[in-house]
């Protein structure tokens, strides 16, 4: 029988491409409002995705590299992608929630808490989808530091303050221990201070005493994710993350990759725009230039469920699709490629665990502190 796989989708706007705002089934005037993100995530959900990710910065979107650009023709603007999730949590039961923050610039603290909060109330179900910022034009909403020319030397240190970031926020999430909270209204405690842990970080980029304000979260540690392109972020992802990103073109290039990633899940990115007529619905689309990180997919089920198992073969164990139209490929991811992956039996027919962890194969974690103060 053919191994099954993972699947998410990327949820950016009203689609991947620039364009998609203009087609007839997008609802570009929705994409502020909640209804619009629950009405994706139950689509997803309806399919047994294992989680949706949504996607966030610290700067408009832009065409250019280096900074905004002047153009009106293409979506800009977001909402926080920590909020969106938290909305979607109760208007969904079994699909992860996986919200894109970026930590140059922001504080462990506060990310930490919040990442918290989701996985309470998602009943388990929270991820987080780690992301560095080397914009100058991001640096100056803060006005802390000034982010210099992207050569190797910046990217590592971005990369190892991210690390320190990641830790961090681990060490709060584990810095209440399970049973910290007694609750005993006979003896008027509510929670016993001596499993609460200070984390006393103190390295080169934070300076955290702790205890988190929040109690551990419910799969202990909110599932880790990042999205990685090249030598130093996948250095990165092997020491921080849970789940690695990649953007592949090919499946000996996701050979090559699978060789330097040493996360359990490997996560293929895949732009795609999937019904019959998607190669003219793209070239229509394209007289607004596409660029993308990821591989670019149009056409059927059929051929995509092919791709997707011999990448699979080449050992990437899961995909977040990026749906080209939203809601146009997110229908077909779940209504056409799904059922056409079941029949070949490359993936579940229902949720088959109540957590983002569970999905995936991942166990609980124990506490650290626990584990400390038992040795």
């Amino acid at each position: 029988m053919t191994m099954a796989i993972h699947l998410s989708a990327a949820l950016d706007g009203t689609g991947w491409h620039p364009a998609s705002w203009r087609e007839p089934d997008a609802r570009p005037a929705e994409i502020f409002t909640a209804r619009y993100w629950v009405d994706l995530a139950r689509e997803a959900e309806a399919g047994a995705l294992d989680f949706v990710t949504f996607e966030d910065a610290l700067g408009l979107q832009s065409d250019r590299p280096d900074g905004p650009d002047e153009r009106t023709d293409h979506v800009r603007g977001r909402l926080d992608a920590v909020l969106i999730a938290a909305r979607v949590a109760p208007a969904t039961t079994r699909i992860g929630l996986v919200p894109t923050a970026t930590v140059t610039h922001t504080e462990p603290f506060h990310i930490s808490k919040a990442l918290a909060t989701l996985d309470y109330v998602s009943g388990g179900r929270a991820g987080w989808r780690v992301q560095v910022s080397g914009r100058a034009h991001e640096a100056a909403h803060f006005g802390r530091r000034v982010v210099g020319p992207l050569d190797d030397s910046t990217i590592r240190e971005l990369f190892d303050e991210a690390a320190d970031y990641v830790e961090v926020v681990r060490r709060l999430w584990d810095s209440w221990e399970d049973d910290a909270e007694i609750r005993d209204a006979a003896t008027g405690r509510f929670v016993d201070r001596e499993k609460l842990h200070h984390i006393n970080f103190d390295g080169r980029y934070f300076s955290v005493k702790g205890p988190s304000i929040t109690p551990r979260p419910p799969q202990g540690q909110p599932l880790v994710t990042a999205l990685a392109h090249a030598s130093i972020p996948y250095a990165f992802a092997n020491s921080a993350a849970d789940l690695t990103y990649v953007t592949p073109a090919n499946a000996d290039h996701a050979r090559e990759i699978v060789a330097q990633v040493s996360t359990r899940h490997i996560f293929a990115d895949l732009v795609v725009f999937l019904d019959p007529s998607a190669r003219e619905r793209l070239d229509t689309l394209d007289r607004s230039v596409h660029t993308s990180d990821a591989a670019i997919f149009s056409g059927t089920a059929s051929q995509l469920a092919d791709l997707l198992l011999e990448w699979h073969a080449a050992g990437i164990t899961g995909f977040r699709l990026r749906p080209g139209r939203l809601p146009a490929d997110l229908q077909s991811i779940t209504r056409s490629l799904v059922p056409e992956l079941r029949r070949r039996g490359a993936f579940r027919d229902a949720y088959e665990a109540s957590t983002l962890r569970g999905l995936l194969g991942l166990s609980r974690p124990a506490n650290r502190y626990v584990e400390a103060r038992v040795a």
